[in-house]
């Protein structure tokens, strides 16, 4: 009788880990399905709860993907102050914690892209360039082109057209020569955005 219980014990806790690690993959699919369909507020509870569970089973890189995405939800409700709270406080520690610089590298840029929105622009234009520096460091070309559009876009909102211009033709350039055809629609609305007066100077100093 006394053997007992320590194995059943044992089991209970088997059970429990693997409960935590399915809970959180089945609470960051609902989460997804839920934003997909435009259900933003579940699917902010829904991401949360798949962080709390993947922190709980010490899966860290899962854990920030969560936060990410939970930040992300936060963001396309303008909840700014709130997104900017789990990526920098949360996600980008945990990430620095493991040493994940794709990670780091992606909370970068979803920050130039929280302050971008909130008209943080120093902040913003502070971000992409750390996203950018730790891109050519390990040699992500996407991280770098993505660092390069997201200054572009700085730019843009700051009125810089010239300077806006010539980030948005690096990462052109970089593109193709990477052969990176996903790049394309986010180099035609970052042009879309300059004035034409702006592009038609352009084309005449080009001349």
């Amino acid at each position: 009788m006394s053997q007992q219980p320590p194995s059943v014990n044992g089991a209970v806790n088997i059970v429990a880990s693997n409960l935590e690690e399915n809970n959180g993959d089945t609470y960051f699919a609902d989460a997804e399905k839920k934003e997909r369909h435009g259900d933003l507020n579940e699917a902010i509870t829904l991401f949360g709860k798949a962080a709390f569970e993947y922190n709980s089973s010490k899966k860290f890189s899962q854990y920030g993907s969560a936060l990410l995405r939970l930040a992300n939800a936060h963001y396309l409700m303008a909840h700014y102050a709130e997104a900017e709270q789990v990526t920098l406080n949360v996600a980008l520690k945990n990430y620095s914690k493991i040493g994940s610089k794709t990670g780091q590298m992606e909370s970068y840029n979803q920050l130039g892209k929280i302050y971008l929105a909130a008209d943080k622009l120093t902040q913003s234009l502070w971000f992409y360039t750390q996203q950018g520096i730790l891109a050519k460091q390990v040699g992500d070309n996407n991280a770098y082109i993505d660092s390069v559009l997201g200054l572009a876009q700085v730019k843009t909102k700051k009125k810089e057209y010239t300077l806006a211009l010539k980030d948005i033709n690096r990462a052109e350039l970089l593109a193709k020569s990477s052969n990176l055809a996903r790049f394309k629609n986010q180099i035609r609305e970052a042009k879309a955005q300059i004035p034409a007066k702006a592009m038609a100077k352009k084309q005449l100093v080009k001349q």
